[in-house]
């Protein structure tokens, strides 16, 4: 059985969101379905999207766990993104928090240091 998971965030400025998450994500959109949506493909079959939907903007929550944390948090450093904040958990797995233009918050797990 596949399954495709959609993880989508309301941002109350398109075109600004769409900017700011080409940074983040370090690359365009894998397509538009329409004029106020957005989608990025992170993964075979799974996708984040933003969409224009100005009175739910800012209450969104998601967090993608990648194996390259480090080089990711760079990148998107260089890209003019710096993290609102960095958590890490007993177990040792790290977790580093943005917050896009609305307060929606986009974490990225990885795995503990060596």
């Amino acid at each position: 059985m596949t399954v495709d998971l959609f993880a989508g965030l309301p941002v109350s400025d398109y075109q600004g969101a769409l900017a700011w998450y080409e940074r983040l994500l370090g690359s365009e959109p894998a397509f538009f379905p329409n004029a106020t949506e957005a989608v990025w493909e992170l993964a075979e079959h799974r996708y984040l999207y933003i969409e224009e939907l100005p009175e739910r903007a800012g209450h969104g929550l998601h967090t993608v766990f990648v194996d390259d944390l480090d080089e990711r948090v760079e990148s998107i450093s260089a890209g003019g993104i710096e993290p609102a904040s960095r958590e890490t958990y007993g177990n040792g797995v790290r977790k580093v928090i943005y917050r896009d233009p609305d307060g929606n918050e986009i974490g990225f797990g990885g795995p503990p240091l060596e």
